[in-house]
């Protein structure tokens, strides 16, 4: 049998005034939040790329703040996804991964390329797309991620073009989002969002025993990347720091 890959479990971002008190030291300088929450956690999801670019420097900086063996998602910028025609955003690819990401080297994890909920699946359209994502970038291995959020996807061809192209498919788990788990590649990248503030931990025992021995369940198949996302937001860290605490660190 093969080897289980790491698991990695994090947040999305690491700046939200309501953790501090709650994940963060009330005294700690914000300067060093991400120094602080990459050593309890284990990857983090880059969010800021969605919405604007990084110098080199930033991505340098990340880098050096978080210890040996972390790892960083990155979100893809929504001027790569959000579009009538995806088949045109080679000039907004090529942007998005030239600011400096490979800059991370090993820290850097999969890439999140995150579709809106109005965006359906045409199967020419999305081939195309996928044509526009290489594999590697500097010497640097690039992992892709699919993030669909239209029923439409819910598609045997979907699924057969991103194992085509390695590229995972992300697992939502939403009241909205259609829920697919399907290996397409040889990672997994799952968004959790379903916490409760109720729960100091935002899912209650029960919650966090089951996504855990999901979470070991992915493994078997390769790397396994897990956020735990949106929900009750004030509750996330902890959420993934009890799920650390159930599979180990990797």
């Amino acid at each position: 049998m093969a080897k289980p890959g790491k698991i990695r479990i994090g947040i999305g971002g690491w700046t939200f005034e309501p953790w501090r008190g709650v994940f963060y030291p009330d005294d700690l300088p914000q300067k060093r939040e991400l120094e602080f929450a990459s050593r309890q956690l284990t990857s983090i999801e880059i969010n800021g790329t969605y919405y604007s670019t990084f110098k080199p420097a930033s991505w340098i900086k990340w880098r050096e703040e978080t210890p040996p063996g972390f790892v960083f998602a990155v979100k893809a910028s929504r001027f790569c996804t959000n579009r009538r025609e995806l088949a045109g955003a080679g000039d907004s690819v090529a942007k998005f991964l030239g600011q400096g990401l490979t800059e991370l080297k090993d820290k850097l994890g999969p890439i999140n390329w995150q579709f809106m909920e109005t965006k359906k699946f045409d199967a020419d359209d999305m081939a195309a797309f996928l044509k526009l994502l290489p594999r590697e970038k500097d010497g640097i291995r690039l992992r892709h991620a699919l993030e669909v959020r239209h029923p439409s996807f819910k598609d045997p061809k979907f699924y057969a073009l991103a194992k085509q192209h390695a590229a995972a498919i992300v697992f939502a788990d939403d009241d909205t989002f259609p829920e697919i788990d399907e290996p397409t590649a040889d990672f997994t990248y799952a968004r959790l969002m379903r916490t409760q503030d109720k729960h100091a931990t935002g899912y209650d025992r029960k919650g966090l025993d089951r996504w855990a021995k999901q979470a070991e369940a992915w493994a078997q198949r390769g790397d396994a990347f897990v956020y735990v996302i949106s929900g009750a937001k004030v509750r996330n860290p902890a959420a993934a720091q009890a799920l650390i605490e159930r599979v180990g660190r990797p």
